[in-house]
């Protein structure tokens, strides 16, 4: 597996990552449209977008990074990889590639936002104001949400945003910092 830049010139790279944009989350990209347009988004100056790719060039995975906070915070976003490729450690891959571009550019921390629209934590579906931060520190995960994989990547919970998503529906803050070499 290589990981490289995704290029503009890449239509047909830029078409199947669209496709997997609407087929996984069809809520924030009900067509190809809106997800052709996260992935054109994707390749703008203050962002970075790189794509995992076999030895026959088949793409594995896609990650990108949107430069905030004057370049010492980068979002994280998206994170994809293809159904037939998961649990094999590209997810893993991007987000150190990710952290070591990151790094060159000067960054100090990644954060991401992962939403929980599923009820797969226990902090979905109920009031979070209530003793806000015993919720977030008593989470638990009831049916594969991300945030594990997130946190086995080094990410924190820093913070959610309660009904982000709809009632009940948080968005779940995560950071990590950028190790030095």
């Amino acid at each position: 597996m290589q990981i490289i830049d995704l290029s503009p010139d890449d239509e047909k790279i830029i078409q199947q990552l669209a496709g997997w944009l609407v087929e996984q989350w069809p809520n924030s990209w009900p067509d190809i449209k809106s997800g052709l347009q996260e992935v054109l988004e994707s390749l703008g100056e203050d962002r970075i977008s790189r794509i995992a790719v076999d030895e026959t060039g088949s793409v594995l995975g896609w990650i990108g990074g949107i430069r905030q906070y004057n370049g010492n915070v980068w979002e994280l976003h998206p994170l994809i990889v293809g159904k037939n490729y998961r649990f094999q450690g590209i997810g893993s891959a991007l987000i150190a590639d990710l952290e070591a571009q990151v790094r060159e550019r000067a960054g100090l921390t990644i954060w991401v936002g992962t939403d929980d629209e599923e009820n797969q934590t226990t902090l979905s579906g109920v009031n979070l104001y209530p003793n806000f931060w015993e919720n977030i520190t008593k989470i638990r995960n009831l049916a594969g949400h991300p945030y594990e994989f997130y946190q086995k990547c080094g990410f924190i919970i820093v913070g959610l945003m309660p009904d982000a998503n709809g009632l009940g529906k948080p968005d779940i803050y995560m950071a990590k910092p950028v190790e030095k070499t």
